[in-house]
C-alpha cells in the first residue's frame, strides 16, 4: 500500500497500518470497515466530551472568545465526521488505479476546508454577536467596529479557503490572483463611486464622526443618525421622514454632532423703544442677568447694551445651558423670557416692534398761505 503520502507531511505510518500489507483483499476490506467504525466512535465520543469540558471551563471566565470557541465546535457536522473516519479507513486498502488515493486525499482536503469555514464563520459571528451584546448599550460606536471587522474577517477567512481549494484541485492560483489583480483594476474603475461608498463607510466606523443615535446637521438637513451601512447612511429628520445620504457625500461635507456637546451656548436679544429713560436703560442688563441667574443648569456670561437698531435699543445676553438636551435649552430660555417680561411690564418698559416716525417739515410759503373757507 503507498503511504509515502503521510511520510511527506511528516507523519510516521503506526505499525497497526503497515501489518495489513499482508492481508488479503476480503481482510482488507474488513480491516477497512473496522477502522471507520472505531474512528467513527472515537472521534464522536471524543467532540462531545471536548465540547462538554470546554463549555464547563467557559462558564468560569468572563471573555468572549472562549464561549465563542465552544459555539465553532458545536458547528462540527456529522459528514465530516463520517467523511474523517472513511479517509482513515481508506488507509488500510490498495488501489489499483494510480490516482484513486490522490482523489481521496483532495476530497478530504475540500471537506476539511468547508468544515474549517464552519468553524471560523462560527468564531467571528459568535465573538462579534457576544461582544456587541456587552458593549451596545454604552458604547455604540465600539460596537459598530466590531460588526465591521467581522464582516471583514468572514470576507477574509472565504477567500483564503477558496484559494486553498483551487490550490488543492490543481488550479493555479498565482496565475488565477495575478488575473484578478488585472479584472479587479477595469471592475475597481466601472464601479468606483460604489467603492467610494464603501471605503467610507470603513472610514466612519473605524474614525467616528459619528455613530448610531447621534443628532448631526449636514448643511440644511438635520436629524438623528439610524443605520450606517455599507453604502449610505440614513437619517430621522425632526419632521419625522427618513433622510438618506451616501457615506462619501457624508465625508465631504461638515457634519455638526451634537452628542458629545457637554454646554449649549445662547446668545439672545431684547430690543426696547428709544422713548426709555436713560436711568432705566441702565437698570436693563441688571434685569436680564437676574431673569439667567434664577435658572437652574445655567452659566452666566454677560448682557449689555449692545447697538442702535432701526426701531429699537438692543441689549445682548449670553448664557450657558449645562447640558445638551434641546427639551431642557427651550424650558429654560422660556422661564427666562416671562421673567423679562413680567421685569418690564412692572418698570413699564416698552418692547420695540418695527415702526416708521414720518417726520412733515412746513415751509414758509406753507405758513402763510390763507386758509380756504
Amino acid at each position: 500500500m503507498q503511504l509515502g503520502f503521510l511520510e511527506d507531511f511528516g507523519w510516521t505510518v503506526p505499525p497497526w497500518v503497515t501489518q495489513y500489507r499482508d492481508f488479503g483483499i476480503e481482510d482488507r476490506w474488513v480491516a477497512a470497515a473496522a477502522i471507520f467504525v472505531c474512528t467513527l466512535v472515537v472521534v464522536s465520543v471524543v467532540r462531545r466530551v471536548v465540547i462538554w469540558r470546554a463549555a464547563k471551563w467557559s462558564e468560569r471566565t468572563s471573555t468572549v472568545w472562549d464561549d465563542a470557541a465552544v459555539d465553532a465546535l458545536r458547528e462540527t457536522r456529522w459528514w465530516f465526521v463520517v467523511t474523517l473516519a472513511a479517509f482513515c479507513g481508506t488507509l488500510a486498502l490498495i488501489f489499483t488505479y494510480d490516482r484513486t488515493r490522490e482523489i481521496i486525499q483532495t476530497v478530504m482536503v475540500l471537506v476539511l476546508l468547508l468544515q474549517a469555514a464552519l468553524w471560523g464563520k462560527t468564531l467571528i459571528r459568535s465573538a462579534s454577536t457576544r461582544y456587541i451584546g456587552k458593549r451596545s448599550q454604552h458604547d455604540p460606536a465600539a460596537a459598530m467596529t466590531i460588526s465591521a471587522l467581522a464582516m471583514i474577517g468572514n470576507i477574509g477567512l472565504m477567500v483564503v479557503l477558496f484559494l486553498l481549494a483551487l490550490d488543492n484541485l490543481g488550479v493555479e492560483v498565482a496565475a488565477l490572483i495575478a488575473g484578478l489583480g488585472v479584472g479587479g483594476i477595469a471592475v475597481a474603475l466601472a464601479v468606483q463611486n460604489i467603492l467610494g461608498d464603501l471605503l467610507a463607510s470603513l472610514s466612519i466606523v473605524f474614525d467616528k464622526p459619528f455613530v448610531p443615535g447621534d443628532f448631526i446637521i449636514v448643511g440644511d438637513q438635520m436629524g438623528t443618525v439610524q443605520h450606517i451601512g455599507l453604502k449610505t447612511t440614513r437619517v430621522t429628520s425632526l419632521s419625522g421622514e427618513q433622510l438618506v445620504f451616501a457615506n462619501n457625500d457624508l465625508l465631504q461635507s461638515r457634519v455638526r454632532n451634537f452628542r458629545k456637546m457637554t454646554e449649549r451656548r445662547v446668545a439672545f436679544t431684547v430690543g426696547v423703544t428709544y422713548q426709555t429713560p436713560k436711568q432705566v436703560l441702565r437698570q436693563i442688563p441688571d434685569i436680564l442677568t437676574n431673569a439667567v441667574g434664577q435658572q437652574q443648569d445655567v452659566r452666566f456670561d454677560r448682557s449689555h447694551f449692545k447697538d442702535f437698531g432701526d426701531s429699537s435699543l438692543n441689549f445682548e445676553t449670553v448664557y450657558y445651558v449645562l447640558g445638551s438636551d434641546y427639551a431642557q435649552f427651550m424650558d429654560i430660555q422660556q422661564a427666562i423670557n416671562l421673567a423679562i417680561y413680567e421685569a418690564f411690564e412692572q418698570m413699564h418698559i416698552e418692547f420695540a416692534y418695527p415702526t416708521h416716525t414720518v417726520f412733515l417739515e412746513q415751509t414758509a410759503e406753507d405758513r402763510n398761505e390763507p386758509e380756504l373757507s
